[in-house]
């Protein structure tokens, strides 16, 4: 018995050091998402790269081709291929953030009382699908009054 006790108390046990762990784990995830965004970047998809990214507000659908249902809330933005931009539910100052962006202009903004939405939230973007923005252009908002 005392010759287990002795191995027990003289056998060191693994240190595992957490917060070094994160930090390493974290540190691996932001270089390859940095290489990741340099590579499309390089291949010339700065543009999906940018919508994909861009929004503050939590996570948005990446571009797909054509608009969605909801053509009210939907920008086309750009040239040949358009990308179609979903303000709905976002919040003011992410459209703000994401206009300056797309080098489009902030408009007017008009609060709409509406039952049930989230104070400041879109609910309408002018000029909507499908006509097309371009840089430069006017971008009006109708948002939740609360």
């Amino acid at each position: 018995m005392n010759a287990m006790n002795r191995f027990a108390d003289s056998a060191e046990s693994p240190d595992f050091d957490a917060p070094q762990i994160l930090r390493r784990t974290r540190r691996r995830r932001t270089v390859g998402i940095a290489a990741v965004a340099a590579a499309l970047i390089a291949a010339g998809g700065g543009t999906a790269l940018a919508t994909s990214v861009a929004s503050n507000s939590g996570s948005t659908p990446a571009a797909t081709s054509t608009a969605t249902k909801s053509d009210a809330t939907t920008m086309l933005y750009g040239e040949n291929p358009t990308i179609p931009i979903d303000f709905a539910g976002w919040s003011l100052d992410g459209a703000k953030t994401y206009v300056e962006k797309t080098q489009t202009k902030l408009g007017t903004v008009t609060k709409k009382a509406v039952k049930g939405c989230k104070p400041n939230s879109v609910l309408g973007v002018s000029p909507h699908a499908p006509a097309i923005v371009h840089k430069g252009d006017t971008v009006n908002f109708t948002v939740c009054a609360g």
